[in-house]
């Protein structure tokens, strides 16, 4: 972060850092009481008079943050007079601000407490490289270094491999029609399904070279636990789980719908069909925009005034005849559904995530 300046403004910016010169220091001793404490390291950046610190706390692999070591050193932040602590971690929280580990909200008043998962870390790293640009060669060669380093399996940056100990007992009562929104695991499958969903836009924002987030109302951005209920009552009722991300200048949310019942996973974009033409010079437009797609995609065709989609093909058909979404030629098609489904993975881990993401 020193080093390569641009990549170190991308980290510290979101978090009230000035824009000015940043030092970085590794294990810091301070004393509590009569104990030694050694964060993992200290951020300060200083602009003129300016000065904002923060402290660093990182876990690799599958070990989870511990709420009183981050309560401690919140305790040494407020008595210091820096501004944060910043914790690193392979743990994705459910909304973008939430913080995955409990602490003592008192210990916040004064001092700011925010989480980088390592997913986080590689994506604003591959995004400054080779998006965004990095004015110095060497020190672009030292941030490549750091992707390579991130992106090595043995690095302890791991991808998001687990839906929880409670997925496969949850997926398993919902197969049965016995799930109940006061079980066990209900809640944890729920918030692990948004943070797949958050895994999912930072891997895809990543390829894409743009910023690319889940998409949530208004309401379940101020009111996380609206989001979760909706969730929980979804999977009771239904047996699925759903989700939207927000992909910049696209025609759409890519949707993602997991049906525990029906075993697959659905990726689907709604696309507002043009105004003008006949049925099949509309149908014909949707092809076009399609020409690098795969033909197993399935395409529906809704029409004005119509009650769910009218018709429905596979992409290698319609290709060869435009026809097939064309029940009724009298009727005006107003929109379009492009889906891709898959199979969900049978175990708690990575096959799950894997079909997820790769849909």
């Amino acid at each position: 972060m020193s080093a390569v300046r641009e990549f170190g403004r991308a980290l510290t910016k979101p978090y009230g850092a000035p824009a000015g010169k940043i030092e970085t220091y590794i294990e810091v001793p301070f004393t509590v009481g009569d104990t030694r404490l050694y964060p993992d390291g200290l951020i300060r950046v200083c602009r003129g008079r300016t000065v904002w610190t923060a402290l660093i706390e990182v876990k690799t692999g599958s070990n989870p943050l511990k709420s009183d070591q981050l309560e401690n050193y919140l305790d040494i932040a407020r008595d210091q007079r820096f501004d944060a602590v910043i914790t690193v971690s392979n743990e994705i929280p459910a909304i973008a601000g939430q913080h995955p580990t409990a602490v003592d909200r008192r210990k916040l008043r004064k001092v700011a407490l925010h989480h980088l998962s390592w997913t986080r870390v590689l994506t604003e790293a591959v995004m400054q490289k080779e998006f965004r640009g990095v004015a110095d060669p060497d020190q672009a060669w030292i941030l490549g270094e750091l992707i390579r380093y991130l992106e090595h399996p043995k690095s302890g940056a791991m991808e998001f491999d687990d839906m929880s100990d409670s997925w496969v007992d949850v997926r398993d009562a919902v197969r049965a029609g016995t799930l109940r929104a006061t079980d066990p695991g209900v809640a944890e499958v729920a918030s692990r399904f948004d943070a797949l969903l958050r895994f999912a836009s930072l891997r895809l924002g990543r390829q894409l070279g743009t910023e690319v987030t889940p998409f949530l109302s208004r309401r379940e951005l101020t009111e996380p636990h609206t989001r979760t209920q909706t969730l929980i009552s979804s999977l009771v009722e239904d047996g699925r789980l759903a989700g939207a991300i927000r992909v910049p200048d696209t025609v759409g949310h890519l949707n993602v719908l997991v049906d525990l019942r029906a075993k697959d996973v659905t990726c689907f974009v709604d696309v507002d069909a043009p105004r003008e033409g006949r049925a099949t010079t509309r149908v014909n437009w949707l092809v076009r925009q399609l020409k690098n797609a795969p033909d197993g995609l399935r395409v529906e065709a809704f029409v004005a005034r119509g009650r769910g989609a009218s018709t429905a093909g596979l992409l290698r058909d319609i290709r060869e005849d435009a026809s097939v979404l064309v029940a009724d030629r009298s009727k005006e098609i107003r929109s379009f559904r492009v889906a891709c489904t898959s199979a969900v993975g049978g175990k708690r881990g990575r096959g799950v995530a894997r079909s997820s993401t790769r849909s």
